[in-house]
């Protein structure tokens, strides 16, 4: 079974960073996920300090117990594995059970994921159909001490939606190397046009969506290389309840084209976005108005225009993209790229987070899941130049 792996800083300590430019009296903080800085699309830190907290937002061990509340149960679906082309490597049927054990301050969130594995090609004359084996995997215990230390959560409870980032990155490389691959770390060869995450990847982040009706999710999981570059994209669809599947038909599917991908994003979007510093004490730093305006021109450039505005306030910041796209790839200039998914996702990343860390920039990991036709949710991930998550923006946008 492969060890544990312990992720790579990406950095030294973290220098002040320059002002971007203001179009009103000040910038939202949720704004500064993604301004050009010379032509960059590397995300300015939405926190440069450590403002103080109010009482009223240090929910502490409250609100880790609500976000314990939100996962346990049982939860069947099935999991998948893309690469940066949005190409499906893999799809494997998964169950997860949630459960804690402890009480107050040592409350501890347990949990196991259940993969389902290959039947094997071989069968003998007269022999019956076996049921098919699932193999567990115990995933690191989430309490107190490691939710901040390590995996410095953020977390919306009322929309039901959260993001962590690992400093390990074991349960992954376990299952996808030792479990779904039936390898270990004798170097046997893995199976034909399958790619496994990088043996050390500098950065693994998850962000998780729930349904805005009935009782499914998606965890998306970015899984960066150790100079930065995306290794593999991971997601989870699961639900309590039946098993679902992450589309009508089959994530590769070849009648579903890239042009059909993009086309879903195209137009105006409007909504709210509300933002908060990273940990289980995350206060509220920002909310604001909200519109995505996304189109193409004579000559097939792609054009995005992310507008929002402080709640209460006139401030108004623009800001200005422009892109190609390849496949299912969107390219932008300045050096962001998203990638297009089945199921009407998209999950967006820098093309060189160590540009970004050389540059002195903070930068962004996105999600996004459209749910149902016209609505959907993102998630924004904001680290800092050391690649520590400092804040995390929740989006809910309405196609109009």
């Amino acid at each position: 079974m492969a060890e544990t792996l312990v992720g790579l800083r990406l950095a030294a300590s973290a220098v002040q960073q320059p002002q971007i430019r203001r179009i009103s009296c000040a910038t939202p903080a949720h704004c500064r996920l993604s301004p050009f800085r010379r032509g960059r699309l590397c995300a300015r830190a939405a926190v440069t300090g450590a403002p103080e907290v109010d009482e009223e937002d240090a929910m502490s061990i409250d609100n880790l117990c609500r976000f314990f509340d939100l996962n346990v149960g049982k939860w069947n679906g099935s999991f998948y594995q893309f690469d940066a082309h949005g190409r499906m490597l893999q799809e494997i049927s998964t169950r997860l059970s949630v459960s804690t054990y402890g009480e107050g301050d040592l409350i501890s969130l347990m949990q196991s994921l259940y993969i389902k594995q290959a039947s094997s090609e071989i069968s003998f004359v007269g022999e019956e159909d076996s049921e098919p084996e699932w193999v567990e995997y115990k995933i690191k215990e989430t309490n107190m001490f490691t939710v901040d230390k390590y995996q410095q959560i953020g977390f919306f409870p009322v929309q039901k939606a959260f993001a962590l980032r690992y400093q390990t990155a074991g349960m992954l490389e376990t299952v996808l190397r030792a479990g779904v691959l039936g390898e270990d770390d004798t170097g046997e060869e893995s199976p034909r046009n399958l790619k496994i995450p990088s043996r050390k990847p500098s950065i693994v982040c998850e962000n998780c969506l729930y349904s805005l009706d009935g009782n499914g999710r998606v965890r998306a999981f970015h899984i960066m290389d150790p100079q930065g570059v995306l290794d593999t994209l991971i997601v989870f669809h699961e639900k309590q309840g039946s098993i679902v599947s992450l589309t009508g038909s089959s994530p590769d599917d070849p009648e579903i084209t890239s042009d059909d991908r993009i086309t879903a994003l195209l137009g105006r979007w409007e909504g709210r976005s509300v933002t908060k510093r990273s940990g289980v004490y995350g206060s509220t730093l920002d909310e604001a108005d909200t519109v995505v305006l996304l189109e193409t021109d004579n000559n097939g450039q792609l054009i995005q225009d992310n507008i929002s505005t402080k709640m209460g306030t006139s401030t108004t910041t623009t800001i200005h993209w422009t892109g190609l796209a390849n496949n299912n790839l969107l390219q932008f200039h300045g050096g962001y790229e998203m990638t297009l998914l089945p199921g009407g996702m998209y999950m967006g990343y820098p093309s060189d987070i160590s540009k970004c860390i050389e540059q002195l920039d903070s930068f962004h990991l996105e999600f996004c899941w459209m749910e149902s036709p016209g609505k959907r949710q993102r998630l924004v991930r904001t680290f800092d130049s050391a690649g520590l998550a400092v804040s995390s923006t929740y989006f809910i946008e309405t196609k109009v």
